[in-house]
């Protein structure tokens, strides 16, 4: 009998195109979607739901699914995806800070709680459309991720925090493929979202409206508070901490004979500090809760390439271990907005060291 692989479908053509490989691999493939938006307002449902859970995807994957002749289950995790991703979202914003929702979710959902229910079906692994790769060490027995052979599309910074538990149970099956590869084999196997639009926003924000979702959610991270300069004098009046991130220029409210940019948020006063972009640079950070691959936890400090946030290109580092899971990262040249809550992830060539949750700069 072969081995049961529980596939999470989104309905785009990543998704779609995993479980086609693995299908075409010899294993017993499930596919599931997970449903972690409410699906009420039907009247409103083109401006009511992420393009990751609205029915137009469910019924792609569906679709995929039926053209595969695989099985296929909506799952409703609305409850826990609240708990769990919605709610750190909501309060990462609310003091001050800019988290990664998909770092969590792949964290305590996709490889957390779906790989747990895949054990009770007796399948072995979950797979996604992440492109990133998965690999055991033949010497010391530790599973190791790296980064996605499309640099382009890589996405390995957002499961840097999978344990070696989880890391056993990943299957990546587009990791080794770059994204044009990938439409091409959905075009070869017919399936109907081969052409379909990549979607970039956050899943459960509608229009990609994240400021206003926050509204809804905390509307007490929009008390209104004072802008200030570096020296603490007040420029202006900000619209509530949540509205504002590091680096941001825009939208500021600011009569000012140069450009002024957001430098940090305190919570504790309710206050946005504004100077010049030269301030956005800085060559240290903390971060939080920082796991390791290869490794448990480094012996000594240890030389990496270290990202900052999604689009960075990873640059320079050392990485000192500190107590309680933190870590402290100096970078040999300094860095433009390193932002609190956002993830900083360690590479060596394309193996991904480890990471963590920036804490300070």
């Amino acid at each position: 009998m072969s081995a049961r692989i529980v596939v999470g479908m989104s309905g785009g053509v990543d998704s779609s195109v995993a479980a086609a490989l693995l299908v075409e691999q010899g294993f017993d493939v499930v596919g599931v979607t997970l449903r972690v938006w409410p699906w009420r307002e039907a009247a409103e449902a083109p401006g009511r739901f992420g393009s990751c859970c609205s029915p137009e995807t469910v019924e792609d994957a569906r679709q995929v699914a039926r053209h595969l002749g695989i099985p296929y289950y909506l799952l409703n995790t609305e409850r826990e995806f609240d708990r769990t991703v919605i709610e750190n979202f909501a309060s990462e914003y609310g003091s001050g800070r800019t988290p990664v929702p998909c770092v969590v979710c792949n964290q305590k959902v996709k490889f957390g709680s779906l790989l747990g229910r895949a054990r009770a079906w007796e399948a072995t692994a979950v797979a996604t459309g992440h492109y990133a790769r998965v690999a055991q060490d033949p010497q010391t027995g530790r599973h190791l991720l790296f980064r996605g052979r499309d640099r382009r599309k890589d996405q390995s910074d957002f499961l840097w925090p999978l344990t070696q538990s989880q890391l056993a149970a990943a299957r990546f099956p587009v990791g080794d493929l770059a994204k044009d590869e990938v439409r091409a084999k959905a075009r070869a196997l017919g399936l109907p979202v081969a052409d379909k639009p990549e979607s970039m926003e956050i899943c459960f924000v509608p229009d990609d409206d994240y400021r206003g979702f926050l509204r809804r959610r905390i509307p007490a991270a929009f008390q209104p508070g004072p802008i200030v300069d570096r020296a603490g004098k007040q420029l202006g009046e900000h619209e509530g901490l949540a509205a504002y991130t590091i680096g941001q220029r825009r939208g500021l409210g600011l009569a000012a004979d140069r450009p002024l940019y957001v430098l940090a948020l305190d919570p504790d006063r309710n206050v946005v500090v504004v100077g010049d972009q030269e301030a956005l640079d800085t060559r240290r950070l903390v971060a939080v809760e920082a796991n390791f691959i290869p490794f448990d936890w480094p012996a000594d400090e240890i030389r990496v390439l270290a990202k900052v946030r999604h689009n960075h290109a990873p640059a320079p580092a050392l990485v000192r271990p500190a107590g309680d899971r933190r870590v402290e990262a100096i970078f040999d040249a300094p860095q433009r907005a390193i932002t609190p809550g956002q993830s900083v992830v360690f590479y060596q060539d394309e193996l991904v060291v480890g990471g963590g949750i920036i804490s300070r700069a």
